[in-house]
């Protein structure tokens, strides 16, 4: 049971019990995932546990019909509920509990009924009903239930399942039998009611000595044994899926009328069996009952045969009414236990699995009568014969040709080469999946195995391969389940092999996906320095002015002047301009399926345009049977890292421009100014976080998970392992590099934003500073500046002067072009003495020194609450000379005793 399923079922069961406060739901979900054990636990006996139950209950028979009537409807999952209800009886304390929450519930009903009903009063009526009227609503009401008691006609049922049938194959309709087979009572070999009997006598039977009665009754006895009235004994008429039942003639001698009665339930048996041969050898209810109803035919052409030989003794005078008893008696049993799994199978409505899974569980029902035990085990082998020609065609080629929709393995119309669209395509999951009604029992613990061993041929299968299992043998049904287990274990054991060395060897798994490794998590790092320099004019631009040939060139450039020229698969690597950011892309992925998932998605888009730099990703050209690996929605993940570290390092390149900047603004005399110390100071703390967050990632998340995919793909002994661990190491890089926790990625982001405008705002100071250095000594083009030019400088000076603090006093920083202003301006030696630039540098030190402490301090919390030990080790890099262990454990106390009032 899957994890979210012990949360739906403990969260609907305490709904159900209107059961609140305490632990709440985690609690017991807690105690469930401690106790689960990885084999089932309830497969055993519920025979102890039904008696157990019937002795507790004040009505065991309305218990035990009930029973009865689920097991005869084929209901899955009865004995393990039977099970557990008997564990309750020996628990005094819960049983007292669910009484008085039945109490509860109860009364709570009642008044919620007469809450609604108080303002509704029966009409007043003037006169009262006659006795005639009465009657007549009395004939109307019981006409009424009788007919919403009858099941629908078997011609309606036999039209549904073929226009179902003809709705999933409309190329292979369903052969159909021509109507007179139906519209002829006669060749069903039952009783025709309804007509009244030839040569009817003229006196009772009653008044005729004993042994005239006697006589009578054989004959007619022999008649209804074979679905013909007789004289004296004549069938009723049978509504729906019941007995058929007898009138005997009341004159009748008592001790006649009581063998008579014996007798009977022969015939009732005969009219069952043959009433469920007729009906479900049509070829809608499929191959299964087909093939049932033809060993039950056979079984019949016996019993006709044994009736045949009685009439003949019946014709020499050798045979009376003791006699018939006797020979009789044998044949009983097999016809009582033959109109038993006819009517639970027709009252379960069972076809193919559920259908074995009846007489499979009947064969082993029926351990200690080895007579019964025969005839249900030549059912089980005779029904079970089509569905194992269809599992052997799944399990040795890959192949379904399930006509009537039996099979456990139900195809589903996917096309493979949307697997490289959708994000939420589940090609793998969806084509093929079992549909557990259709599980015969004894086949449900292989059920898994069977899907996995033909989705593995059938993947080989359409690579162009037609691939056979080298050990088919027949399949047969056996009371020891371990001989067709084995086959089942051969076939998959070689199914997994063939795919397996198909993906490793021949489309060369392991290297593609280094390949992807390569480029999207940065491998190569000449290659990436060598592109990022070519591309660093075209991704400043914003998106809708890029042309993604000039990018797919200079990639292809970038490709050929590195060492990933020496990839095989480089040519797969494509250009992909995505339409979001990379936060708002992992925010929309982390809001699927949860409360936020609409307000995010139908968010208005951000007015300021995408830059190059943030809409830029890597994609990958994967083929089929790869894309089985390389699916979309990993591709997604792999994209989310790579945009993730490729803005890491964008960021990282601007601060090491700023420090090259900064190098060459050290031949001015600005390094005496406090705020141009402090800014040195800050882009080396800009610089020292954002070096180290991306060595965390690429060398203690990445490589490390990277190696341990490797080491358990060289283990991997079938196709799902391979996607079970590919699945892992994307989904623990992602949660490891802090992309699954919207609150650390929000803090996160606008540390990497404080950063970007820093480094803007310390690139227009530099360009600023020379434009107006050259402007000061060399003048323009024209020649030096001149008397009136130096005083038209200074008044800019005095003007700007005023304008930059109102501008900073109003809270928001100012604009670019304000800024941008005020450096060409002022020049080198006002600025020395303005507080202005050292306001702003103290406050980016301010806003990026809170937000790092907050980042840190919830990465404490999370890899001390939730066990995230790796996330540790970023404090231990960013902190690693105590820097920030003083504040980050005066904000631990301060969360304390928060926490404690």
């Amino acid at each position: 049971m899957s994890e979210f399923r012990i949360h739906h079922d403990v969260n609907e069961l305490l709904s159900l019990l209107h059961v609140r406060g305490g632990d709440g739901a985690e609690g017991y979900i807690d105690l469930l995932q401690k106790h689960r054990t990885p084999y089932v636990t309830t497969t055993v006996s519920a025979h102890s546990a039904k008696v157990k139950i019937a002795e507790f209950s004040k009505t065991p028979e309305d218990f035990l019909r009930k029973y009865d009537e689920l097991k005869s409807k084929n209901v899955r999952n009865v004995d393990p509920l039977v099970y557990l209800l008997s564990k309750l009886t020996e628990d005094k304390e819960t049983l007292q509990c669910l009484q008085q929450n039945a109490k509860e519930r109860s009364e709570s009903s009642a008044n919620t009924t007469a809450t609604t009903t108080t303002s509704y009063s029966l009409p007043q009526t003037s006169t009262k009903m006659s006795m005639q009227e009465l009657d007549e609503l009395r004939k109307k009401l019981g006409n009424v239930t009788a007919s919403s008691n009858v099941p629908q006609s078997a011609e309606v049922t036999r039209k549904m399942l073929r226009d179902r049938h003809n709705k999933k194959n409309p190329t292979q309709p369903n052969p159909v039998f021509p109507n007179w087979v139906y519209d002829r009572p006669a060749l069903i070999g039952d009783f025709i009611t309804g007509s009244t009997p030839v040569g009817e006598p003229a006196v009772a039977i009653g008044t005729l000595p004993l042994a005239a009665q006697e006589q009578a009754l054989v004959e007619d006895l022999l008649f209804v044994l074979t679905g013909v009235d007789g004289r004296d004994i004549t069938a009723q008429p049978v509504l729906g899926r019941q007995n058929r039942s007898f009138i005997v003639d009341p004159t009748l001698d008592m001790s006649v009328k009581e063998l008579v009665n014996r007798i009977l339930p022969v015939a009732s048996y005969y009219s069952t069996i043959t009433r469920f041969i007729e009906e479900k050898s049509s070829f809608e209810y499929g191959q299964v009952n087909h093939a049932l109803t033809a060993a039950m035919r056979t079984l019949m052409k016996e019993y006709l045969i044994l009736v045949t030989q009685l009439e003949h003794l019946h014709r020499q005078g050798m045979l009376s009414l003791q006699k018939l008893w006797f020979y009789i008696q044998p044949t009983m049993r097999t016809m009582e236990i033959l109109a038993s799994i006819a009517s639970s199978v027709d009252k379960g409505d069972c076809m193919g699995g559920s259908t074995l899974s009846l007489l499979h569980d009947r064969t082993f029902n029926y351990t200690g009568d080895n007579q019964a035990q025969e005839l249900c085990l030549y059912l089980t082998k005779a029904a079970s014969v089509p569905y194992f020609e269809i599992l052997e065609k799944w399990i040795y080629r890959g192949i379904i040709r399930d006509p009537y929709s039996e099979f456990m393995v139900e195809e589903h119309e996917l096309q493979k080469e949307k697997i490289q669209e959708d994000y939420n395509d589940k090609y793998w999951d969806q084509r093929y999946t079992i549909v557990q009604h259709r599980i015969p029992s004894y086949l449900q613990k292989m059920a898994d195995k069977i899907l996995s061993t033909g989705k593995y041929l059938n993947v080989v299968r359409e690579c162009g391969r037609d691939v056979t299992c080298p050990d088919a043998k027949e399949v047969l049904y056996t009371l020891k389940e371990r001989a067709y287990v084995e086959q089942i274990e051969k076939a998959y054991n070689y199914a997994s092999k063939v795919l397996l060395d198909f993906l490793m060897e021949e489309k060369e798994l392991v290297s593609r996906l280094r390949s992807i490794k390569h480029y999207f998590l940065m491998d190569k790092g000449d290659f990436f320095v060598h592109f990022m320099d070519l591309t660093e004019e075209e991704l400043k631009k914003p998106v809708d002015d890029i042309v993604p040939p000039r990018l797919e060139a200079l990639l292809e450039l970038a490709l050929r002047m590195s060492t990933a020229n020496t990839d095989p698969f480089k040519d797969d690597l494509k250009i992909d301009l995505m339409p979001h950011d990379v936060i708002t892309q992992l925010l929309r992925v982390l809001a699927i399926e949860t409360k936020q998932e609409k307000a995010i998605i139908n968010a208005d888009p951000t007015e300021v345009a995408l830059s190059g730099l943030e809409a830029f990703s890597f994609d990958y050209i994967v083929k089929w049977p790869l894309s089985l690996i390389i699916n979309r929605k990993a591709l997604t993940r792999y994209q989310m890292l790579f945009r993730h570290m490729f803005y890491c390092k964008h960021v990282e390149r601007l601060l090491c421009n700023v420090w090259i900047s900064n190098k060459d603004a050290r031949q001015y005399s600005l390094h005496s100014a406090k705020w141009f110390a402090a800014a040195f100071a800050l882009r080396q703390r800009m610089l020292n976080f954002v070096q180290n967050i991306q060595y965390y990632m690429m060398f203690e998340v990445m490589e490390p998970t990277w190696h341990v995919m490797e080491n358990n793909l060289k283990s991997a002994s079938n196709i799902d392992d391979v996607l079970c661990h590919h699945t892992s190491f994307l989904d623990n890089c992602l949660k490891d590099c802090m992309l699954t926790n919207p609150e650390l990625l929000k803090i996160f982001s606008k540390l990497m934003s404080v950063c970007v405008m820093f480094t803007n705002c310390m690139q227009r100071f530099t360009q600023s500073m020379r434009l107006d250095r050259l402007s000061l000594e060399h003048g323009t083009m024209e020649g030096p500046p001149t008397q009136s030019e130096r005083t038209e400088e200074a008044e800019k000076k005095k003007l700007t002067t005023k304008v930059l603090p109102q501008a900073r006093d109003l809270g928001p920083p100012p604009s670019k072009k304000l800024i941008l202003h005020y450096f060409l301006a002022e020049h080198v030696d006002a600025l020395q003495s303005d507080a202005g630039f050292e306001a702003t540098i103290s406050k980016f030190d301010s806003n990026f020194s809170t937000l790092l402490l907050d980042l840190l301090d919830k990465l404490s919390i999370y890899s001390t609450n939730d066990c995230e030990h790796s996330m540790i080790n970023i404090i231990y890099r960013l902190d690693f000379n105590g820097f920030y262990t003083e504040r980050l454990e005066k904000m631990a106390i301060e969360r304390s005793q928060k926490a404690a009032v």
